[in-house]
């Protein structure tokens, strides 16, 4: 199929990257925020409204199942929108993502319980979850394509961070509204009916991201390609599949650090270690400021240093960082839990910083918008949907949970062995990067 834009015509005016690169951070922070919303639910209520039947620890277990099952649709959103971002566009994705992920939000927010409807309850909510993955499938690709493809080689590390700031702001905004209303409703009345209000927000979210997003520009990367790629995913798997099992093992390490700060210990630092859900939220908050505001600064530096480079620093300390990490927990007392946390998400921040840059580099534009969300979205399989599970199992005994930090080191090493196969793609000067087959 040919682009009906030819070279000869006029192409619109290049949008200013600071407008484009506000709009993507607000789209990706209003789409986290649905999704993480959901993962402070099942930490710290899910369970006993929608699980009943269940010991605490299953019905635990049982809402991370259902949060889980997000992240397995979200490779099946990266292939959808993915399909359409390489045939269409990176401008149509970012609205349809936005649009499903917000429907979805804010209908589990009006879900029954399980008191209400029985079964049907926690199925609706399976339901939901999924369509809520698949949304935001779609949604990492196309935020990061459209600004890192508008963007100057020597500096599209700078640029492309900001959409990753948004997971930060998003996780913030879910976490602040839950902050607030655990402070001020009791319990029953936040079991009741105070944890629906954050869904109901999204509604709202959702209409203002879509008016940010409704005039942006096209990509220039794919206005310019000549032929595109009949069925993407079929030239993905067949020319490109080493390098998506790879990018899906490397970023795997880096889901797996942050569902384990900010789902997990939510969980077990309420339930196991007798912390407030307040100041567990605030310990957890606390450093996701920080990492939020030192992304850029690390993107800055993979512009200097390089993609790899970083990727491989910063999962080396999260391999060091684990076991004191969990011990930091362990002892209950807010100011190391704290630093646990903050040194974690430092050692992330190092890596994800770069990735939006780093894996639409290692694509052709042609398949970029599938390659690149496909690979992100598997990681998150891998590290995301499996981490709340695991590591809730994993701490079941008396004692500190070094099952844990056992676990989060082996995906650790996982993940430094498969940047250590990834080549490096910086831009040497302002000359485009060589796509690399997979």
């Amino acid at each position: 199929m040919r682009n009906s834009d030819s070279p000869s015509k006029p192409q619109p005016a290049a949008p200013s990257l600071p407008r484009l690169a506000a709009a993507s951070l607000a789209g990706t922070a209003i789409e986290f925020y649905d999704f993480f919303i959901y993962g402070t639910a099942a930490a710290l209520v899910l369970g006993p409204l929608f699980f009943p039947t269940f010991s605490p620890l299953a019905g635990t277990l049982a809402a991370f199942a259902t949060f889980g099952v997000g992240f397995v649709a979200r490779p099946l959103g990266s292939v959808l929108f993915g399909h359409l971002g390489d045939r269409r566009g990176r401008r149509p994705v970012l609205v349809l993502s936005l649009l499903m992920t917000g429907l979805a939000t804010v209908a589990v927010g009006c879900v029954p319980t399980y008191e209400s409807i029985g079964v049907a309850a926690p199925v609706l909510l399976l339901v939901l979850r999924f369509v809520q993955g698949v949304g935001l499938g779609g949604e990492w690709g196309g935020a990061v394509l459209l600004t890192a493809e508008h963007a100057p080689p020597e500096r599209r590390a700078l640029w492309a961070s900001f959409p990753q700031v948004g997971p930060a702001i998003g996780f913030l905004l879910a976490n602040g509204v839950m902050l607030v209303l655990s402070a001020t409703l009791t319990d029953a009345q936040f079991a009741s009916w105070g944890w629906r209000i954050p869904f109901w927000g999204a509604g709202l979210l959702a209409v203002a991201g879509l008016a940010l997003r409704a005039s942006l520009a096209e990509s220039p990367d794919f206005l310019q390609v000549r032929e595109h790629a009949r069925v993407p995913l079929v030239e993905v798997a067949r020319d490109h599949w080493r390098l998506v099992l790879l990018t899906a093992g490397a970023l795997a390490v880096g889901y797996a650090v942050f569902y384990a700060v900010t789902t997990w210990s939510l969980s077990y630092g309420v339930e196991r270690l007798g912390v407030s859900r307040t100041v567990m939220l605030g310990c957890i908050m606390a450093a996701v400021v920080v990492k939020g505001a030192l992304t850029p600064v690390a993107a800055l530096l993979g512009d200097r240093y390089g993609r790899r480079p970083m990727c491989l620093v910063g999962c080396s300390a999260v391999a060091l960082w684990m076991f004191p990490m969990v011990a930091l927990l362990a002892t209950g007392e807010p100011l190391l839990i704290f630093l646990g946390f903050l040194v974690a998400l430092l050692a992330f921040v190092t890596m994800f910083s770069v990735v939006a840059a780093y894996l639409p580099e290692l694509y052709a534009p042609r398949v970029r918008c599938t390659g690149a969300a496909v690979g992100y979205n598997l990681a998150g399989v891998l590290g995301g949907a499996l981490t709340p599970m695991v590591a809730t199992a994993a701490a079941r005994g008396e004692g500190t949970p070094w099952g844990v930090a056992a676990y989060l080191t082996a995906v650790a090493v996982l993940s430094l062995g498969c940047f250590a196969l990834l080549p490096e793609t910086r831009p040497a000067r302002e000359e485009a990067v060589v796509p690399v087959a997979g």
